[in-house]
């Protein structure tokens, strides 16, 4: 029997000019997917961002045949589809406001994976940066690290391949439909991917891998990622595209340094001089930034629950709830879990550092103080 709330939130995706943001708006203004095609087209227009041509395509119910089509193909082809309201949607993505409302999944994979690194840069590749993937893959074995890329020419299908070479589990976020392997020199890849690990998309069946549906895909990769690693690029393109976006998720980004005449090298240059990436030149540099070498520090609970906490705000108290259970804690974990955005948390956090019962740790780690 066919989830009827479901395949509403699958026929949201198919109506024009309807982006994730508005979609969630209006599964929130109306209480369910399945409630926002039942609303009057009255009502449907005092909802911000809704208009009378959306708000008739809407209330029509043509989308519900394309969802209804979908989910035959989900089926035919083994793919998951799963909505942010979704537990197994992946928590990583939860807080980022344009994180996509709905995603494709196949493979053999966990997005909850303990650590995650995503590894980019240009489709042409030097023999330079494919020894740096290489050997950067190889040191976070021990780490059990999910290797994620976005499956293109050059440095991306090199970290699948080493993910693969060294069995740690690696995912291609595509720019196309879960249907078209792009590009198709890659499928042999993609196949064996799908066995250790999994490629994700937001793009519908059929759809074609067109330019503007890279930048888009750009996102996922960097919203995935615990750190993100650019190893060779151009003064523009993708990589940097991605390592930008990285960089206003609060995401740690990490550049290999290259040679100043070399054209792939200014990319990761730039990052650098800029201090928009920490600078890498072995995997030691991303253990230590990130605090994957450090073992978790001891805290004493008791210390903290003795303390009388009526001077501190809703805010400070609730942050400490969750570092009182889980110490430390990232801070885009702690973002999703307290539902407070990260400008306001990061005020939050440093003020409970001014009190002397938290501390920051490298990796945006924060823990309570022993």
């Amino acid at each position: 029997m066919i989830d009827q709330n479901r395949l509403s939130l699958i026929a949201l995706h198919f109506i024009p000019g309807l982006g994730d943001y508005t979609i969630r708006q209006l599964v929130s203004y109306c209480g369910s997917a399945e409630k926002v095609f039942k609303t009057p087209k009255g009502k449907l227009l005092k909802i911000p961002g809704i208009g009378p041509v959306t708000a008739e395509s809407i209330i029509t119910g043509k989308p519900y045949k394309k969802a209804e089509k979908e989910l035959q193909l989900a089926e035919k082809h083994s793919v998951e589809i799963t909505f942010y309201t979704d537990k197994k949607y992946p928590s990583r993505l939860k807080h980022i406001p344009d994180a996509p409302s709905m995603l494709y999944v196949k493979g053999n994979f966990d997005f909850e994976n303990g650590k995650t690194v995503g590894i980019v840069g240009t489709r042409k590749a030097t023999s330079y940066g494919k020894e740096q993937v290489e050997n950067l893959v190889k040191g976070l074995v021990p780490h059990g690290a999910l290797i994620i890329s976005g499956l293109a020419y050059g440095i991306d299908i090199q970290a699948h391949k080493q993910a693969l070479k060294n069995n740690l589990p690696t995912v291609g976020v595509m720019g196309s439909g879960m249907d078209i392997i792009y590009p198709a020199a890659h499928k042999e890849t993609a196949i064996q991917i799908l066995e250790h690990g999994g490629l994700v998309t937001e793009n519908p069946f059929g759809t074609q891998p067109d330019a503007h549906n890279f930048p888009a895909r750009n996102r996922i990769i960097a919203g995935l990622s615990d750190a993100l690693v650019v190893v060779e690029a151009a003064e523009k393109g993708g990589a940097l595209i991605t390592a930008e976006i990285a960089n206003g998720y609060n995401k740690d980004v990490f550049a290999f340094p290259g040679n100043v005449k070399e054209t792939f090298s200014a990319g990761c240059n730039n990052l650098i001089k800029a201090n928009k990436a920490h600078l890498i030149t072995a995997v030691k540099d991303l253990e230590y930034i990130m605090n994957w070498q450090s073992a978790k520090p001891v805290t004493d609970k008791k210390k903290v629950t003795s303390l009388s906490l009526d001077g501190y705000s809703d805010e400070e108290k609730l942050v400490l709830s969750f570092l009182l259970d889980k110490s430390p804690m990232a801070i885009d974990e702690l973002s999703w879990k307290t539902n407070l955005p990260i400008s306001q948390l990061a005020s939050v956090l440093l003020s409970l550092e001014f009190s002397g019962l938290i501390k920051s740790l490298p990796g945006k780690l924060y823990a309570l103080v022993c």
